[in-house]
């Protein structure tokens, strides 16, 4: 009965649908049994005897002769203490056993045989075809990848999204600024107007009434000197200092009309920076653009830096006026910011090509040239915290990119930054541009 069994099992084992190969301390073959035959194409008897490594060679340097050696190194184990551990090592789709790893991916198990006394004396590899289960798990991994791409392109829309919204809030900012800005220019422009009538009808009075007293003047040699009327007379113009008086009025009258002119300045600066009645193309003069922003930025501006201009010839250009002149507020309250103490703010023009070119220059800090292939991205800023939200110039850029222009920087650190912008004088796509504006 026991022969028998012996031989069942002997032809289980040889027949079973896995793999395995009984190896000696040396790693010289003892048993190889069909499914090794078949999907290796080696007959038993052309292994046996063999080394494995000779028999495969491309297994020498995969550390399974390592995990051989380590098994034999275990000496005097009960046969129980491997009752519920069938296997000391396991590796998972490891390189191909037998055949090419195209033929099949197997897991392979390293078994210990332990005689009566508990000693290795052989072990087992066991080889198990898991070509299914690699399968799907490259196709899980694809799955697993195609989603991960799917993910890091809805997080990138999602970037894109917040960006367009956070830049389409600076823009409606910026709109509501113009608005505002236009609203206070009307509202002031009414009582300068009537103030500056009243001064002009004012100045025409004293005029008159100097005319009057230089009359009187004329005729004060003929009082008589110990009259009491002429007495009284020089003691009041002595009094009220009458020389200094009517020079004094004529300063007073002419610099408050400079008063009020620098005020209608403002207010029609004002106007022009926001330009709300101007939402379609028009050619523009974009001097009277710098020239009334650098109005509107005075304050900012005028404590940090003298302005240089080197103004060229470069006519009238078709664009969004109030939108260049948001471009140009934010490269100058950026050049005032970036000087610490007092330098200077350096603006020109020019012509290139079929278009016009801008240049802005500050005595700054200067940047890092590490940060200057980010100064576009939004919310990137140099500036400290709460000093800035990292958005004008990538909006400016905007602005530019629809214009079909161009805007590129130079900055050295401790010498200054140059921001240029180009503008074509005529969009060669204005319709496309006009109707995406509409």
């Amino acid at each position: 009965m026991n022969d028998e069994i012996s031989r069942l099992v002997n032809m289980a084992v040889s027949q079973i649908n896995a793999g395995m190969v009984i190896l000696d301390a040396d790693c010289n073959i003892v048993f190889w049994n069909r499914f090794m035959e078949i999907h290796s194409g080696i007959p038993e008897d052309d292994v046996k005897g063999k080394n494995l490594f000779e028999v495969f060679p491309d297994l020498k340097g995969s550390g399974i002769k390592k995990k051989i050696d380590s098994v034999y190194l275990l000496k005097n184990f009960a046969f129980t203490s491997w009752e519920y551990r069938p296997y000391l090592f396991k590796f998972p789709n490891t390189h191909s056993v037998v055949g090419g790893e195209e033929w099949m991916q197997q897991d392979c198990t390293f078994s210990p045989m332990i005689d009566e006394s508990g000693n290795v004396t052989h072990i087992c590899l066991s080889v198990f075809d898991s070509t299914n289960t690699a399968s799907y798990q490259k196709k899980l991994l694809r799955t697993s990848g195609s989603l991960i791409k799917q993910r890091n392109k809805l997080s990138e829309m999602n970037k894109r999204l917040e960006e367009a919204q956070n830049q389409l809030l600076q823009s409606e900012k910026m709109a509501a600024v113009g608005q505002l800005a236009a609203g206070v220019a009307h509202e002031i422009n009414n009582p300068v107007g009537y103030v500056n009538s009243n001064v002009s009808a004012l100045e025409g009075y004293i005029d008159e009434l100097l005319q009057l007293l230089a009359a009187y003047e004329a005729c004060e040699p003929m009082l008589d000197s110990g009259n009491a009327l002429a007495e009284s007379l020089q003691q009041t113009k002595k009094k009220i200092d009458l020389t200094y008086l009517k020079e004094d009025l004529v300063d007073l009258l002419r610099e408050s009309k400079e008063g009020l002119d620098r005020v209608k300045k403002i207010v029609q600066d004002l106007k022009d920076f926001s330009h709300v009645d101007e939402s379609e193309w028009q050619y523009a003069d974009l001097h009277k653009g710098l020239d009334s922003t650098l109005n509107v930025v005075n304050n900012e501006v005028k404590y940090k830096a003298d302005v240089v201009k080197n103004y060229g010839d470069i006519g009238e250009v078709k664009c969004l006026s109030s939108q260049i002149n948001q471009v140009f507020m934010n490269l100058l309250v950026n050049a005032a910011h970036a000087i610490k103490e007092h330098g200077t703010i350096t603006i020109s023009t020019g012509t290139e090509g079929e278009g016009v070119w801008v240049e802005i220059e500050d005595t700054g800090a200067g940047i890092e040239k590490e940060k200057l292939g980010r100064i576009f991205e939004p919310f990137f800023t140099t500036k400290p915290v709460g000093k800035g939200t990292g958005l004008g110039l990538s909006l400016s850029y905007n602005i530019i990119n629809k214009h079909k222009g161009k805007i590129s920087v130079e900055s050295e650190l401790g010498k200054g930054t140059k921001f240029r912008i180009w503008l074509p004088k005529v969009n060669a796509s204005d319709e496309a541009a006009e109707a995406s504006v509409a």
